[in-house]
């Protein structure tokens, strides 16, 4: 099976990072290398344009991949399903004019131009308004287009706005919000490999923001801890070999590990340890 990834820039790193955690590393992945193994032998890497993901899915040449959802709209590939959102990568498609400028909102573009690196998305953001724009391709720099009069307005991804902010753009509306996603080709969504590579990225996912207690604590206050650590379905209890003592191991979400430690110790736990969890498949 072959994973397709982004083979460069802000995804790249951070998509191999997880593949990783989740069980499925690369190995031999030099630079410039057009594929790569991973430690289960039936998983190949595939390394490609961001862009050019979607379609190298679609055609077969990878099974799977893992791009920004912007990518995936501005394929215009049909013959793909989303598995998965893998919460990184986050930003905005949005459409911008100069802030000095009379664009004010959409409907004021009609019949002018707007500038984009995503002309299919964006004509079918102003399509569905009812408004029509002439669209025009480049290939970067965008956000210089209107003080170049190449354009009226543009249509771009921005995370923070700062750029936009530094070039006197203002954002006249959200055309889409993007994250990079895990995807499929149809026909293999339900290969029981695909739904393992799902499993196991969604397991880094599920275990982001927890973390695993383990305490020990008085028979006799079992309820009294059961009420600060509800855990998932509850924590689960272990005898020990002291008597009128129980083990307690709980998953808690990260920002209350604070508070329950306190209340622990207040109803008589003690040897009270969190780790950091991996993976959690529940």
């Amino acid at each position: 099976m072959r994973i397709a990834v982004p083979n460069k820039g802000r995804l790249h790193d951070p998509t191999l990072e997880l593949l990783d955690r989740a069980g499925i590393g690369v190995e031999n992945g030099a630079d410039r290398q057009l594929y790569a193994d991973t430690v289960d032998p039936e998983i190949t890497v595939l390394y490609a344009r961001a862009a050019d993901i979607p379609e190298y899915v679609a055609d077969g040449a990878a099974d799977v991949g893992i791009t920004g959802y912007d990518q995936v709209r501005e394929s215009g590939v049909d013959d793909v399903a989303e598995l998965l959102d893998l919460d990184f990568g986050k930003c905005r498609l949005v459409l911008a004019a100069p802030e000095d400028g009379d664009i004010a909102e959409p409907g004021d573009l009609d019949g002018k131009t707007v500038a984009t690196e995503f002309p299919t998305v964006t004509r079918e953001y102003f399509d569905g308004l009812g408004v029509d724009p002439e669209i025009v391709e480049v290939t970067g720099a965008t956000e210089l287009t209107p003080h170049v009069e190449m354009a009226d307005a543009i249509v771009d991804i921005t995370s923070t706005g700062t750029t936009l902010r530094v070039n006197r753009l203002g954002i006249v509306d959200e055309v889409l919000q993007s994250s990079v996603r895990l995807f499929a080709r149809e026909d293999v969504r339900d290969d029981p490999k695909v739904r393992q590579v799902e499993t196991a990225l969604r397991s880094v996912l599920d275990a982001s923001g927890k973390r695993y207690l383990m305490l020990n604590a008085p028979e006799d206050r079992l309820d009294d801890v059961k009420d600060v650590l509800p855990g998932l379905g509850g924590p689960t209890v272990l005898d020990v070999d002291e008597p009128g003592t129980v083990a307690v191991h709980a998953v808690v979400e990260e920002r209350a590990v604070f508070e329950a430690v306190n209340d622990l110790k207040d109803v008589g736990a003690s040897g009270i340890l969190v780790t950091e969890i991996e993976r959690l498949v529940e």
